[in-house]
């Protein structure tokens, strides 16, 4: 109240117009209007100008720009600026001065947008450091609102690290430099990368000054490839080999490390001008051998797991970085010619037996056929002479078939020992291979392990009754079954085969035996020794031709005997004596006999 004492009355007031209500003349008013139109800034329609922000919330940005009522502008289109506030200076494109509600209609996108191309020329010639809105993804790339343009911003522009997420760039207002403009497009291309590299070009000169081999640093996993692991030490990139990485076998880099990881590492090498850089993992830490159990040692069995295969055999990684060796020799006591992967396969975990241990070299043989006895220790007791088995079929040769008793016990049936009667030209002929035979064990040499076996032997000796049946000089019934140059394979009774010359196989009508034909056989020879009998058709009807021809001598002879005895009864001395015979000889002999009788 006692400020309100001290305020003066207006001297020039007229308090006789207040009280008749005549307060303002007409002339004064627009004298008023004029004076306030006056202390306003002049505007035109679809013209830039300069405002003042003067509120802002999460919608909306007020701005005043001199005028008699102020714009309000959608706080959307200052998203390229996160860092708007009140009393910014900010371009604002007048659309209307006064829409229907009497409000002034303003827009800072068109504002930018009317200057944009003039501004983004000017960034690109003085390498201006501008701010832009990442609006979305596109093909390659991002797209980003530069002065109300829609710029493109490569995917390898965005950091001078690969990117593996660009939409957690969407929506983020970053600093750009302009790098390429199209003026005939009007295309624009930002780096943000470009801002950064500077800084690292001379972060990365300081450290690749200071580089020296075996130099421990710290580094964060930027790359993972099938290869190795790529390594950024500070704007410094250092691969990593897949084989550095650990000192066990690594078949994936991301078993051992994972991207955007931090990781000590040693400088193993780098070329003269340190770009190519080689880093180590695995050095970091001691060597598994020198750290392997000393009390190790031959005849040990140990634990392990399959790392890598190969025909000649298996590598088992007993402990991290100690591998041994199973050749596939000591796989199996079998001496057959098998491939590893018969035996085994990667990941599988196994026991087996060091066979040799040399530290200073850092190799191991393993063994796995050890945790088996040999069965040729106790070949005699198992399998000894004349015992029967049952073998399956491994092999096929001319003279043969290899069997196998048991894994590890192989043996031989000569093509000889298949069968009595049948004349094997190949074994196949009689059994196959993977199948069951019945075998009796004929001889075992330990030294060479091997047995000979027999099959034939299962059965009794038929050729001891055969003997008893196909006696020389008996005839059988037989059909040729196979024709040869030397002569015909001859099928008889009991599943035996005998074999005729192309001279016996002659028929009575002096044709020669076909193929297929069933003829009756006589036996010419029987060998049991060498299992063969000679066979003859032709010797039948010769043997009979034979007789016949015997028969008529017979009785040729026993004619002449009588005619004889008729003319001893009734001698005729017929004297000529130079035509005397060895009959009248004998006559006369008799003669005189006779005479000599009667005088007595």
């Amino acid at each position: 109240m006692e400020d309100l004492k001290n305020v003066a009355p207006l001297a020039d007031f007229d308090w006789d117009a207040y009280e008749n209500g005549e307060i303002q003349t007409e002339k004064s008013r627009e004298d008023q209007e004029k004076a306030y139109e006056g202390s306003l800034n002049k505007v035109q329609d679809h013209e830039v100008v300069e405002g003042t922000v003067i509120a802002m919330n999460k919608r909306e940005v007020v701005v005043n720009i001199g005028f008699k009522s102020d714009g309000i502008i959608p706080m959307s289109e200052f998203r390229y600026n996160p860092d708007l506030k009140v009393g910014d200076k900010v371009e604002v494109y007048i659309e209307n001065q006064e829409d229907k509600k009497g409000q002034l209609v303003l827009s800072h996108k068109k504002a930018r947008a009317t200057r944009s191309w003039a501004r983004v020329n000017e960034a690109l010639a003085n390498e201006e450091i501008i701010k832009g809105y990442i609006k979305c993804r596109t093909k390659g790339g991002m797209i980003v609102d530069v002065f109300g343009i829609e710029a493109f911003l490569p995917g390898s522009q965005i950091d001078v690290k690969p990117i593996r997420d660009y939409d957690v760039f969407v929506g983020k207002t970053m600093e750009f430099k302009v790098v390429k403009i199209n003026q005939e497009f009007k295309n624009v291309v930002v780096s943000h990368k470009a801002l950064i590299e500077a800084e690292l070009e001379q972060q990365k000169k300081e450290i690749i000054s200071k580089l020296e081999k075996g130099q421990v640093l710290e580094g964060t996993v930027k790359n993972i490839t099938s290869y190795g692991v790529f390594v950024d030490l500070g704007g410094v990139d250092g691969l990593i080999h897949i084989t550095d990485l650990s000192w066990g076998r690594v078949s994936d880099p991301k078993e051992v490390v994972q991207l955007d990881q931090k990781i000590n590492v040693v400088i193993l090498d780098f070329d003269d001008e340190k770009k190519r850089i080689a880093l180590g993992l695995k050095q970091l830490t001691p060597h598994p051998w020198d750290a392997l159990d000393p009390d190790l040692k031959v005849g040990d069995k140990v634990k392990g797991k399959v790392v890598v295969m190969a025909d000649y055999g298996a590598f088992i990684e007993i402990a991290p970085g100690v591998e041994g060796l199973i050749h596939v020799s000591e796989m199996s006591w079998s001496q057959h010619l098998r491939s590893a992967q018969d035996f085994m396969k990667v990941g599988d975990e196994v026991e087996a037996v060091i066979l040799t241990l040399d530290r200073e070299e850092r190799k191991m043989s393993l063994g796995i056929k050890q945790l088996k006895p040999d069965p040729w220790e106790t070949i005699e007791e198992k399998y000894p002479v004349g015992s029967k088995h049952t073998a399956r079929v491994r092999n096929f040769t001319n003279f043969g078939v290899f069997v196998e008793l048991e894994e590890g016990v192989d043996g031989l049936i000569h093509i000889s020992d298949l069968s009595w009667t049948k004349k094997i030209k190949h074994p196949s002929e009689f059994t196959q291979i993977g199948a069951e035979i019945e075998v009796q064990v004929l001889e075992i040499d330990k030294e060479n392990r091997r047995l000979s076996l027999g099959h034939k032997q299962l059965e009794e000796n038929p050729w001891d009754v055969f003997e008893t049946i196909f006696t020389v000089n008996s005839i059988h019934e037989g059909t040729i079954v196979e024709m040869l140059d030397k002569g015909a394979v001859v099928q008889l009774e009991y599943g035996v085969e005998g074999f005729a010359t192309p001279k016996h196989l002659v028929k009575e009508d002096g044709t020669q035996a076909q193929l297929n034909e069933k003829l009756p056989f006589k036996v010419i020879e029987f060998n049991k020794d060498s299992k063969r009998i000679i066979l003859s058709h032709s010797r039948i009807h010769e043997d009979a031709q034979r007789a016949e021809a015997k028969e008529t001598a017979k009785k040729s002879k026993e004619a002449k005997k009588s005619n004889k005895k008729e003319k001893e009864e009734v001698p005729v001395i017929q004297n000529q004596a130079a035509s005397t015979t060895l009959g009248d000889i004998d006559a006369l002999a008799a003669l005189k006999a006779q005479m000599e009788k009667g005088d007595k």
